[in-house]
Formats: C-alpha cells, structure tokens, sequence
C-alpha cells in the first residue's frame, strides 16, 4: 500500500512538472513585440511629400518586418501620455519633456538625434569679454581665482524666460553649486526672476521674444555692445554670428574673435531623444528597433550611381555596398532623416549619458517640476 502511494504521488509530481514547463513554453513562444507604434505629431496635410512621417513608419516596417503605425499626439504632454499608458512604444520629443518623462514616469532614452556637427548635445557656456576680471581669472591658471563667483554683481544677459542654454543651465549651475541663492518660493518658478537679479543686479537682462537681446543672438548682442558683462548661450553661439566664412554675413555688432571668452562649459543640453517605456517595449524588442533606427544613417539615396559598369539610381546600404533601385527618394534613410526627423543621423545613447547632466542642474531650479508638467499638459 505504501508502495502504491508513493508511485502515484511521483506521478503527481510529474504530472505538475509537466504542467509548469508547458507554461514555461508558452512564454518563450510569445517573443518580443511584433507591432511598433510610434507617438507623433502627425499634421493634416503636407506641402512636401516628402515630410510626411508615414515614410519613417513605412521604413521601420520593412526593416523589421512589423506592422508599425503612427499614434498621432498633438503636444510633448501627449507623448508622454502615450509612452506611459502604452499607446505608443517610442516617441521622438523634446529634450525638457524626455527629462520629465524620466523622472515621472520612468521613461527611458533609446537613441537621440545629431546635432549638424554629429553630436548629442551641445555645451552651455558663460561668454564674457577678453580684459574683463571674469576672464582674467579663467585664463591665469590659477586655480584659486573663480571665474564664476566673480559673476556676482554683474549684468547677465540671457536668451529669454526659461531657455535652456540662456537660463536654467546657467541658474541650475550656479544655484547648484552655491554661488546664487533662491530668493522666493522654492516651488514656483517665478522665483526665478527675483533669484537672477539678487544674484546678478536688477538691470539683468531676461528679454521677451521680439525685443533687441532676445535669443541667442540678442544675448551676444547685449554683451557685445556693452550692455552687460555676461551672455548665456552655446558654444556655438558666438561663431555663428561672428566668425562666417564671408565676413559680410557676420553681425554689425560682432566685435573680434579674440574678444570673447567663453568660461568653462557647466552643462551639455540634450538634442531630442528617441524615449521609449521599459514596462511595455522588452529588451529583445529594443534592440530590433534600436538596430533599424540605426540602419537610417547607412541608407543613403544616389542618383544615376555607377557600379560595375550599370548606372543605378536608389538607396545605397553603405555595410553591404548594394544598391536597391526599387527603392524611391524618399524611402532612403538620409531623406528621412533629413526630411521627417529633421536631423543628419541617429546616436545610440543611453538615459544617463543624455540627460544625466542636464537633469543634475534642471533639478536646482525652483518650481521647475511643475513648470514642467503645466507646459506639457501632463496629468498626474
């Protein structure tokens, strides 16, 4: 008797191992996704063929072989919306909502586009003139004499209310690390105004759109012609105004080259990235789309191209060196890019590395958070 019970009770038991590795089963069978949906911000019409982001869905789909549709948003809050509810699986967006999403939301950074000069960011920096006491304590290798601390009492001049380079980088860095002080509620962005002009003094310069130091180019402006003493901007700034190929395309207001000093850089601003939600887009599935998103910089459209003695006119795949002359204009990669996403190529990145510095000053600046959530029309 006690021979039979133990018989059947080894069978139970692989009777329910049996049962519990059919499940097993099951789940790999599932697999990643086999569907992409892409949040964007699809318009009614457009002009130019060639900009309609159906081409972008229609690449991806036959890259990977997906069914891939585009989830149309009409707003960055809706995005993000559709990236955390999973209504989409990835979506291209600003680099002030991508940091929102992130911290919200636990949204992740898949890739991100380039900036003309291939990078993923550009670099925020303090222009001040050659002379100036700012600049002397940069430039004398010495490291007890802090060009930032000297900025206290100055006028600053800055891009506009709230822009990245102009402003909350700047703000970020020095509230930061302790030079200025929030003067206000630390919760409302506002607060702003009153830190800036404690710090620097209540000529500085937060210029509305459409008035003389607005933008980057005003924020040089207001330097240049003596105004103020400090101008927020990128690292670019200053040569894309004053330092052209043919001097004639140069501003009137540029002074010489060699009068501008740019302090060292306090903070890299994102380009937009490509984000994506963890909870409903699974590893194998990120990388078949991270691979195709890639695939885009190698797809470049040539006209009338020869290669062993035929004259072809397609795509070119520059990692297998083929062309495909089925292939239309538009459907090429670099068209895309150029055309739908507005960008020369895609970088692989990852979440830290793209926003990491940029959300360690956005996250001094008082109210940001909620400023943040009203701009974006993002509900809790």
């Amino acid at each position: 008797m006690y021979e039979e019970k133990k018989i059947a009770s080894l069978l139970m038991i692989l009777l329910i191992s049996a049962s519990l590795a059919g499940c097993a089963g099951n789940d790999e069978d599932e697999g990643p996704i086999d569907t992409l949906v892409i949040a964007y911000e699809v318009r009614d019409d457009y002009e130019n063929i060639d900009e309609n982001p159906q081409s972008f869905a229609d690449y991806l789909s036959e890259v990977l072989n997906y069914d891939v549709s585009l989830y149309s948003v009409d707003s960055e809050g809706a995005m993000l919306e559709a990236l955390r509810f999973g209504n989409a699986d990835i979506a291209l967006m600003d680099g002030g909502s991508a940091w929102v999403g992130w911290q919200q939301y636990d949204l992740e950074v898949l890739a991100a586009d380039q900036k003309s000069d291939g990078r993923t960011h550009y670099s925020a920096h303090a222009w001040v003139l050659a002379g100036s006491e700012m600049a002397e304590a940069h430039l004398d290798d010495n490291p007890y004499t802090d060009p930032f601390s000297l900025l206290q009492g100055k006028t600053s001049c800055h891009t506009g209310w709230l822009k990245s380079a102009g402003m909350l980088l700047p703000m970020g860095y020095l509230i930061g690390h302790g030079y200025a002080n929030v003067i206000g509620d630390p919760n409302d962005v506002e607060t702003m105004r009153n830190t800036i002009y404690a710090f620097f003094n209540e000529n500085a310069s937060i210029p509305d759109s459409g008035t003389p130091y607005y933008g980057y180019s005003g924020a040089v402006k207001c330097l240049s012609e003596g105004f103020g003493d400090v101008a927020f901007a990128k690292d670019s700034t200053i040569a894309s105004y004053c330092d052209n190929e043919n001097p004639s395309d140069n501003e009137a207001w540029c002074l010489d080259m060699d009068q501008y000093v740019a302090l060292p850089a306090f903070g890299k601003a994102p380009s937009h990235p490509v984000m994506y939600n963890p909870d409903y887009l699974d590893m194998q599935s990120r990388t078949a789309v991270l691979n195709a998103l890639m695939s885009l910089n190698n797809m470049m459209y040539l006209e009338n191209y020869t290669m062993r003695g035929e004259t072809y006119t397609g795509c070119y795949d520059i990692t297998v060196h083929q062309i495909d002359s089925s292939l239309e204009k538009n459907q090429c990669g670099d068209e895309i890019l150029s055309n739908v996403l507005n960008t020369p190529g895609l970088t692989r990145v990852n979440t830290q590395e793209h926003l990491g510095s940029y959300s360690s000053l956005i996250v001094n600046i008082p109210g940001i958070s909620t400023y943040y959530g009203e701009k974006f029309d993002i509900n809790s």
